[in-house]
């Protein structure tokens, strides 16, 4: 009888006891507002901030409401009005592009190479096309840095990350989210730390983190934040920019703050599950393990291959089979959007042309998550699973 796996892939660990006493003495105090201290008090969020900036080498970090937020937050600051255009990678979460159309933006996108970063031939040949770069680390998939900032560089684009998949993650010496002016990142439940919903935004520049500051609905207490600019650079900014209020409260800093001091033992243990599935699934049939530069060290949240080739209905077939058999796979091929996965040209508030060969390796990506509730035993097994139906399908394709 075949095996079957019987874990959750969107069951995640429970909150560390530190975060839920944290959480209870927010709760009974019932200052769970920013900006709602007690005299003496930092408050939780400004001590995230500044543990956040912190593990990341950054100057300036400001705690947000959630990663899209963030974006939209990084896009505002840097001057992005309505009708500029964009430009962002064409395989990435409905969320990126969604900042942009949320501050009237257009996206231009960028193709995605074998290696699910974004296509740097392509970023070259459309770098005259917009001032702004909104890059996606999608799934955690790091391109060469040194040659995108030389790209965008030589041709005077500004750089925001979302690093929604890549917080802990490096690209040689330098943190994901510190190679641009800003970096964005996701605290949302099946990110790397965990508050149901959050964000986090950092930055080395004084005017574009007040602006930052102001935008998020600091009400003229942005002395209060830990990891902000000195009050001198809100001098004209508090005058100029509206307040969107998109502030992340204590209740989820309190949560936030063991997770972050915990998250480097974190990203060994997805690691080592990631590595126990990619290990499973070397040398299938018909399935191509997705390959990384040895300059970036990664978050193994989630893992992806490629169904090179594969016709729809044998895609979706291997991904039946092994649905049956308690693995969830997700595919980013697929014509219309579901759940978590979309296409460039889903989003149809964000116009575009047909990119054929982008089109290509998106028809053959799928997708899975890693949660750390999956032991060691539970990703080999899955491996397995996978190894063994998508070689049914594709051996049955041949006969």
């Amino acid at each position: 009888m075949s095996e079957k796996f019987q874990g959750s892939f969107t069951q995640q660990e429970p909150i560390p006891d530190a975060g839920i006493e944290a959480a209870l003495q927010i709760l009974k105090s019932g200052r769970l507002h920013r900006y709602n201290i007690a005299e003496g008090e930092h408050g939780e969020t400004a001590l995230l901030e500044q543990e956040f900036a912190a593990s990341v080498d950054a100057k300036y970090c400001l705690a947000v409401a959630s990663g899209g937020y963030a974006m939209a937050t990084a896009l505002r600051a840097v001057g992005v009005k309505a009708g500029d255009k964009v430009l962002s990678n064409a395989f990435t979460l409905a969320p990126v592009p969604g900042s942009i159309a949320a501050v009237g933006g257009v996206p231009v996108f960028v193709g995605v190479t074998r290696d699910l970063t974004i296509d740097l031939d392509d970023l070259a040949a459309k770098a005259d096309l917009a001032d702004v770069l909104m890059l996606s680390h999608m799934r955690g998939h790091m391109c060469d840095m040194d040659r995108l900032m030389a790209i965008c560089d030589a041709a005077g684009i500004t750089v925001i990350e979302d690093c929604a998949h890549t917080m802990g993650a490096k690209w040689g010496d330098t943190f994901s989210g510190r190679h641009g002016v800003m970096g964005c990142y996701s605290c949302q439940t099946y990110k790397h730390v965990n508050s149901g919903e959050g964000g986090l935004l950092v930055s080395d520049d004084d005017e574009l983190m007040a602006r930052a500051i102001m935008l998020s609905g600091s009400y003229m207490l942005f002395e209060r934040h830990l990891a902000g600019p000195p009050k001198e650079a809100f001098a004209n900014i508090k005058y100029e920019t509206p307040n969107i209020s998109g502030r992340m409260d204590h209740l989820r800093a309190a949560i936030l703050r063991p997770q972050l001091a915990d998250l480097d033992t974190q990203v060994t243990r997805w690691n080592e599950r990631y590595v126990a599935v990619e290990d499973g699934l070397q040398d299938t049939p018909g399935l191509t393990v997705v390959k990384r530069h040895e300059k970036e060290s990664y978050v193994g949240s989630s893992i992806q291959f490629l169904l090179e080739g594969w016709s729809d209905a044998a895609v979706n077939d291997a991904i039946a089979r092994c649905g049956a058999r308690g693995v969830e796979l997700k595919w980013f091929g697929g014509a219309e959007p579901v759940a978590f996965t979309s296409r460039y040209d889903s989003w149809r508030y964000a116009p575009s042309e047909p990119m054929l060969a982008t089109d290509d390796i998106l028809r053959g990506i799928v997708d899975m998550r890693l949660p750390l509730t999956f032991s060691i035993e539970d990703c080999q097994q899955i491996a397995r699973i996978i190894r063994a139906e998508v070689s049914a399908v594709y051996q049955g394709q041949d006969s």
